[in-house]
């Protein structure tokens, strides 16, 4: 609770959230998502984790990624990643993929890691691409998604992919 203004900040900016499965945040809803996944723990498939970014120099929260096992095969991974409009294009955004990856490739042993996202989000596809990602498929108005048809990019990496660029 003590990262809650941080966590609301960025959470109920509309430009952070364009994007996002998630719509702007008030207060009481920051402090329900915090309490409610506060004590989640890596490694329940089919169950969203997410984590804290912290700032090591200021010690604030700038932002927060999400893991989640395949509900049917624990060896795949799809994850996604939150940071604040205050920190943003400042390289945190890379940085935090690449411990992520190897978190769950390195340490976790994982097989695939998948992220789907919006066709118009330049900044995340570009992220992708800069940790290794390739594109796997690209879905036609797939999703009705704040108000309107939306298409999203499927990208993915493979342990075997991620050893490769050590």
């Amino acid at each position: 609770m003590t990262d809650l203004t941080d966590f609301h900040s960025y959470r109920s900016n509309p430009e952070v959230t364009k994007y996002q499965g998630f719509d702007v945040m008030t207060m009481d809803e920051a402090e329900d998502f915090i309490n409610r996944h506060k004590d989640r723990l890596y490694g329940k498939p089919g169950e969203w984790v997410q984590y804290g970014i912290i700032n090591n120099a200021t010690g604030k929260l700038i932002g927060d990624c999400a893991i989640k096992l395949d509900e049917d095969d624990a060896r795949i991974a799809v994850i996604g990643i939150t940071i604040s409009h205050l920190h943003q294009r400042q390289g945190f955004a890379k940085e935090v993929m690449t411990g992520v990856l190897a978190f769950l490739f390195d340490t976790k042993q994982l097989h695939r890691i998948v992220e789907t996202m919006d066709a118009e989000n330049t900044a995340v596809i570009n992220l992708m691409k800069s940790v290794g990602f390739r594109l796997e498929g690209h879905f036609i108005e797939n999703i009705f998604f704040k108000g309107k048809w939306g298409s999203e990019f499927q990208y993915a990496m493979l342990k075997r992919e991620w050893d490769a660029r050590k």
